[in-house]
């Protein structure tokens, strides 16, 4: 039996779900498919945005990532076999280390390929989670803040609490240098500069000089970063 095609109208109606699904996914969760490209690659763009969210909500006003909505989203990219790669957009002022430190955990144990481009900043504990992927671009404007971790709110002053605070800190430390090209004396004193923040301790490092210091691997910009994802993906496609 021959397959009949859709009318005009069944079609549009199909069109408008899939602008509804779609819009609702970007609205709700800044998530979005991509599969229009001439390489003929499912892409997944996830974007982390504003302050990462971790136990505690944040005031209903703030821009926030939530960590719960990103983690499961991370396990179904990975078990997806309609997904080929991932392309990870930040501009973050940072959050919660432990939430931020799990999503990037997370990104970098996905096998498929991973690209990152921080726009506008990639500050904190968004540091990490721009070194999370395969490979991580920055555009010129863009700044990272490196700075130790602060604790909101009463820290009892024992001994108990600072070897906590340097056991985090070193975690951070670890992930990154393993995941980015700075060594960690320099990523050490670049954290631990007194000279830069007029109220803190730490560096700001903006486009180019983020790649300078081994932590982004280049400057560039979506269009860099979409042509260096279908790059990778294809190298994986030829492996395979």
């Amino acid at each position: 039996m021959e397959k009949k095609e859709p009318s005009k109208e069944e079609r549009s109606y199909k069109e408008r779900q899939i602008e509804e699904i779609t819009g609702n996914l970007v609205k709700e969760s800044g998530q979005l498919a991509l599969a229009g490209n001439a390489y003929h690659h499912r892409i997944h763009l996830l974007n982390i945005i504003g302050e990462i969210e971790g136990h505690e909500c944040l005031p209903p006003n703030s821009k926030t990532t939530k960590y719960e909505h990103v983690l499961p989203l991370l396990a179904e990219i990975e078990d997806n076999k309609q997904i080929d790669g991932m392309l990870v957009l930040l501009n973050t002022v940072g959050g919660d280390v432990e939430a931020g430190l799990a999503m990037a955990e997370m990104i970098s144990s996905i096998h498929k390929p991973v690209v990152t481009l921080v726009l506008g900043g990639g500050h904190s504990i968004g540091v990490p989670l721009a070194v999370s992927g395969d490979y991580s671009f920055i555009v010129p404007t863009a700044t990272m803040v490196v700075h130790p971790i602060r604790m909101n709110g009463l820290v009892l002053g024992v001994k108990q609490n600072y070897e906590y605070i340097e056991r985090m800190q070193d975690r951070i430390i670890d992930f990154t240098v393993t995941h980015s090209g700075v060594k960690e004396e320099k990523l050490r004193k670049i954290m631990m500069n007194t000279t830069q923040l007029v109220k803190d301790i730490g560096s700001m490092l903006v486009g180019k000089e983020a790649v300078q210091e081994g932590l982004i691997d280049e400057v560039g910009g979506i269009h860099e970063a979409m042509e260096y994802l279908h790059h990778l993906i294809d190298e994986q496609r030829r492996e395979e």
